[in-house]
């Protein structure tokens, strides 16, 4: 298969040009990223978004599976001797992977069954004379049966004759790709899923009771339903199967395969395509369907994950401020770490403000003299274990003494995966685990991004059946996502760590180690063309991650911009054109508002890289994360047991997922906004209103306190 006709297949599934489709095909047979494609070749694509690219790539790789797969199968059938020119067309020709493997299945290699017995046995003739269905009424059917007799072959009544030639007939019926698609078509448009409870389940309050007698159309189900239905499964809570109308199935086969009903073995074709079906194309198909759609619903799971951790990785930063950090804990107290103003560790305590031991004063003495003493400005604390009270106590603290430093709530999830790595030992290799938690609070509200790619995304807690889906194909777009994230906001070269640089786009982490040593070595960069005297760091690589990292305070002031250095020289032609230097028209406005971009045009660089340019050159440097800010909990409300029907109460969005989302309440268990309590008016797509991290007005509707349940509502949205 010719590189013209895949372009030309993913061009046509995705409704892309097809210039831009080649174009970006090519670049990433060359290695190029997809950050650097999207952000610095936009005349190359015709400005196609970091999804379309992303989307081109993955198509790409579909159909290169596809293509080494068809080449696997046509060797197989060749050495077969079955290869005809039809055949060999119609392979070339597929695009789908399912259909491949069905038009391959009558030559797939089998084991033993009762088809290839009964062909062993000299049946397959008689079979085929059945199927053929050219035998007169008037012809003797005894006599046709009694030829293929052999005793020897323990073929020795007309029964075993017959039940082999369905038998060969059967298998035949099941493993034809027409049969099979119009049969899959039929149970995935007609049928229904259904899930009912396990024997052991039956009396049992779970959160499964909605799927104990369950059953709803395939083509309608929603993905987080099947995901629940599979979790209850695995836990032997729940069983499924996909119910269609089985007399319409094989009467449809029947139709396909036009089997006459005036045929002299008419009974035997009957029963064939019964077999076929109750044997062999139901089951595997029902399996088939059932994979299909839970492979659907995990990219769905794997999405609603991805675009949360975007959201959570793209949190506002508090900045360059003090901040301290807090672990809250009861029994073995909280964890106090101080940060300074580019993270770095000043000083840590462990205080005991609650029961059991409950040292208050001491508590409030600690917290007193390490606000006053690094004029500490945020307080950090962890939304697990005892975060409320810690958060009262904090508070009546702070307004005792007059202090207006404000606290913060920050979700601690993953904090402690991070605090017992590899990664926090090497970083913190003198701390003890608690302590490195309560920096990794603090760091997360200073710069979420930076501090949670340290963290592997699984852990960070925003999703939606993570742990059941198909855990390579979670891996792979959360890279993706975090891979977006960071080339987004870009890295500061001087300030970032390896696990950051690792990755901006064409570094990876060998030589996100090797700056970071470099950096470590020699001090300060103060060029971006000194990234070339680093080991293993070569002009590819240069060209692909030099216009995502920044320079604060470096030799040129483009090296603190997303322009590419590859850019510099247009630049500097317009700054001599007005008469600056480089320095001189950076941020400044009037002078900018001059460029007349259509005179910078050239056969490498068209108008959408100079506008892009010259919108950086307004603003050079500044962080494209929005502001923060944090919701204020009731300090009345800190249980379950505190909440009351209809009390509205300020919470923050901790999880989007398809069917609404969960909101932090301050009482250790967040509760659930349904979808359609999300907004007054009709909601589709719950992203369309709410994004982890938001804070919101919600009413409480039910309280389950058995089952740990809120039921909430959105009152302003």
């Amino acid at each position: 298969m010719s590189a013209e006709k895949i372009i030309d297949w993913i061009s046509t599934d995705l409704s892309l040009s097809e210039v831009g489709v080649r174009n970006t095909v090519v670049m990433l047979s060359d290695g190029d990223t997809v950050p650097f494609i999207s952000r610095y070749r936009k005349e190359k694509t015709g400005n196609f978004s970091e999804i379309n690219v992303r989307d081109i790539s993955e198509k790409l790789q579909y159909y290169i599976e596809l293509e080494t797969r068809k080449e696997t199968i046509l060797n197989s059938i060749q050495e077969q001797k079955k290869l005809t020119t039809e055949l060999k067309k119609q392979i070339e020709l597929c695009k789908e992977k399912t259909k491949l493997e069905d038009i391959y299945l009558p030559y797939k290699p089998k084991r033993q069954t009762k088809a290839t017995i009964a062909k062993a046995n000299g049946l397959e003739p008689l079979a085929i004379e059945i199927l053929a269905q050219k035998l007169s009424m008037k012809e003797n059917r005894e006599n046709i049966i009694k030829k293929y007799l052999n005793p020897q072959k323990g073929i020795d009544t007309i029964e075993k004759v017959i039940s082999g030639a369905i038998d060969i007939i059967a298998e035949q019926l099941s493993d034809d790709a027409t049969t099979r698609g119009v049969l899959r078509n039929f149970i995935v448009s007609t049928g229904n899923i259904r899930s009912k409870a396990t024997k052991a389940a039956q009396n049992l309050k779970t959160k499964y009771e909605m799927y104990y007698d369950y059953n709803e159309p395939l083509k309608t189900v929603v993905g987080h339903r099947l995901l629940a239905i599979r979790r209850g499964s695995k836990e032997q809570v729940l069983s499924w199967k996909i119910v269609v109308e089985d007399q319409d199935a094989i009467d449809l086969i029947l139709s396909k395969v036009a089997i006459n009903n005036r045929s002299l073995f008419y009974p035997e074709l009957y029963t064939a395509v019964k077999t076929a079906y109750d044997r062999h194309l139901y089951p595997s198909l029902q399996v088939e369907i059932f994979l299909a759609k839970m492979d659907q619903a995990d990219q769905d799971a794997i999405d609603v994950f991805a675009t949360n951790a975007k959201n959570l990785l793209l949190a506002p930063p508090a900045g360059h401020k003090v901040i301290m950090g807090m672990d809250p804990g009861f029994r073995t107290g909280c964890k106090v770490a101080v940060i300074d103003e580019n993270g770095k560790f000043k000083e840590y305590h462990a205080i005991f403000p609650h029961e059991p031991q409950a040292k208050i004063q001491e508590a409030e003495d600690i917290l007193i003299d390490l606000i006053k003493e690094y004029y500490v400005e945020l307080i950090a604390i962890g939304n697990g274990t005892a975060s409320k009270e810690t958060n009262t106590f904090v508070k009546n603290v702070l307004k005792k003494h007059s202090l207006d430093a404000k606290i913060v709530t920050v979700s601690e999830a993953g904090a402690s995966v991070y605090s017992a790595s590899v990664l926090a030992s090497l970083e913190f290799p003198d701390l003890d685990v608690t302590v490195r938690g309560a920096i990794s609070i603090a760091r997360r509200l200073q710069d979420p991004l930076a501090e949670l790619v340290k963290i592997d995304p699984k852990s960070i807690g925003v999703g939606q059946y993570q742990h059941d889906v198909n855990q390579i194909q979670l891996k792979k777009q959360l890279d993706a996502t975090v891979e977006s994230a960071v080339n987004y906001v870009g890295a500061n070269l001087n300030s970032a760590s390896t696990e950051l640089l690792s990755y901006i786009a064409g570094i990876g982490k060998i030589v996100a180690k090797n700056i970071v040593n470099y950096r470590t070595q020699n001090g300060s960069f103060k060029d971006k063309n000194d990234l070339m005297k680093i080991a293993l760091f070569g002009e590819k690589t240069f060209k692909q991650c030099a216009g995502f990292l920044r320079i604060a305070g470096g030799l040129n002031p483009l090296d603190n911009s997303a322009v590419h250095p590859e850019s510099y020289p247009v630049v500097e032609q317009m700054a001599k054109d007005l008469g600056v230097d480089i320095t001189g028209l950076v941020g400044n406005d009037e002078l900018i508002k001059k460029i007349d971009p259509k005179k910078y045009v050239t056969q490498e660089i068209g108008l959408l890289t100079l506008n892009d340019i010259i919108s950086e050159l307004k603003k050079p440097g500044v962080d494209p994360r929005q502001d923060f800010s944090t919701a204020e909990f009731s300090d009345d409300v800190n249980t379950l047991e505190d909440l009351r029907e209809d009390m509205v109460l300020d919470g923050t969005v901790t999880n989007v997922t398809n069917f609404g989302a969960f909101i932090d309440i301050g009482v250790h268990q967040d509760g659930l906004v349904h979808i359609s309590k999300l907004s007054s008016k009709f909601v589709k797509n719950p992203y369309e209103v709410v994004s982890v991290g938001d804070t919101l007005k919600v009413k409480v509707l039910r309280v389950d306190t058995e089952l740990k349940r809120i039921s909430l509502e959105v009152v302003s949205n």
